[in-house]
C-alpha cells in the first residue's frame, strides 16, 4: 500500500464509521445496550483510524484541489465547508459522550448523544461524498 491509497482507505473508514453509527442507533432503540456499546466503540475506533490515516496522507501530500467546475464546484465547497466545521466538533463530542457512557451517566450521555450522533453521522457520510467528488471512484 502506498500513500496514494490512503484517500480510499479514509473513505472506507468513514463509510464504515457511518454504518456502525446507524447500527448503534438501531441497537439502542431496540434496547440492546451491550451490542450498542460494542458497536459505538467500534465506530469511535474507525473514526480514530480515519483521523490517523487522514493526517498521515495530508502531511505527505498537502491539500488536494477540486477540479470540478460550475454548479458542482459550489456544491463541493458547500459540503466541504460544512463538513470541516462540524468535523472539528466530532472528537470532543464523541469522547465526552463515550466517557459519560463508561461512567454510567446515561442521562447526560443520552442528552449529548442526541446532538453528537447526527453531527458525527453527517461528518462521516460527507467524508465519503468528498472522496467521491475529489477522486471520482
Amino acid at each position: 500500500m502506498s500513500i496514494q491509497d490512503l484517500p480510499l482507505v479514509n473513505a472506507v473508514l468513514n463509510g464504515t464509521s457511518a454504518l456502525l453509527l446507524v447500527v448503534g442507533y438501531v441497537l439502542i432503540r431496540n434496547k440492546q445496550v451491550q451490542h450498542h456499546h460494542r458497536v459505538m466503540v467500534a465506530a469511535f475506533g474507525m473514526s480514530c483510524l480515519f483521523l490517523v490515516s487522514y493526517l498521515i496522507y495530508h502531511a505527505n501530500v498537502g491539500s488536494v484541489k477540486y477540479a470540478g467546475l460550475g454548479l458542482t464546484r459550489y456544491v463541493y465547497f458547500a459540503v466541504l465547508i460544512s463538513h470541516s466545521i462540524l468535523a472539528a466538533l466530532v472528537p470532543p463530542m464523541a469522547i465526552i459522550t463515550l466517557v459519560r457512557a463508561f461512567r454510567e451517566h446515561f442521562d447526560r450521555h443520552k442528552r449529548l448523544a442526541r446532538w453528537a450522533l447526527p453531527i458525527w453521522l453527517y461528518v462521516s457520510s460527507t467524508g465519503v461524498v468528498i472522496y467521491l467528488m475529489l477522486y471520482g471512484n
